[in-house]
């Protein structure tokens, strides 16, 4: 888990784990003694160890329950920290998602159709803000429907390997590219 990516409901839901753990923890290591008071001709007060009262076992339970459901939201939220606002792009094998099956290497991982012409005119708004370097590679990948060997980059731009990739590194900080191991080399799809 990157500590980094936590926001907003993960951040409270990591922090309310944390506390629900320590909560929990400490109670069942230190219950609260009984008191026991026995008097005839005198009070002797004795106390007995080891056993809950009723307001150590509803602070368990409490603490239970908000370590489970805060443990749950955190295992089954998505990390990827994307935008709920952008299109999500289909990253499925295209035999599984009922396309064709593609023959130039990009295993499907390309938008089609309608939510291809969406993408297109939000990466070309895009591709006008970059600078040089990063523009002519954006475009590049841009030209090729948004998936692209990195290798193909290279060939079809006069830039060197070490440009390329550190270029597609500052594109990917700016969460604009996103690199997917294929083999021996790299996919590149547009964000």
């Amino acid at each position: 888990m990157d500590l980094q990516a936590l926001h907003g409901k993960q951040l409270l839901a990591a922090v309310v784990f944390v506390a629900a753990t320590v909560v929990l923890a400490v109670q069942l290591i230190t219950p609260t003694p009984v008191v026991v008071s026995v008097g005839e001709g005198g009070t002797e007060v004795a106390e007995l160890g080891g056993y809950f009262q009723y307001r150590d076992v509803a602070v368990i339970t409490v603490s239970a329950v908000l370590l489970g459901s805060s443990g749950t939201y955190l295992v089954t939220t998505d990390w990827s920290g994307r935008d709920a606002k952008s299109p999500a792009i289909d990253r499925r094998p295209p035999d599984s998602a009922g396309g064709a099956v593609r023959t130039d290497g990009n295993d499907g991982l390309a938008p089609s159709g309608d939510l291809l012409d969406a993408r297109r005119e939000e990466w070309e708004e895009t591709a006008e803000r970059l600078a040089k370097n990063e523009r002519e590679i954006y475009e590049t990948i841009l030209d090729e429907d948004g998936v692209m060997a990195q290798s193909d980059i290279v060939d079809a731009t006069d830039l060197s390997k070490a440009t390329v990739s550190r270029t597609l590194d500052s594109l990917e900080t700016k969460n604009l590219v996103e690199r997917k191991r294929r083999g021996m080399g790299n996919m590149v799809l547009l964000l």
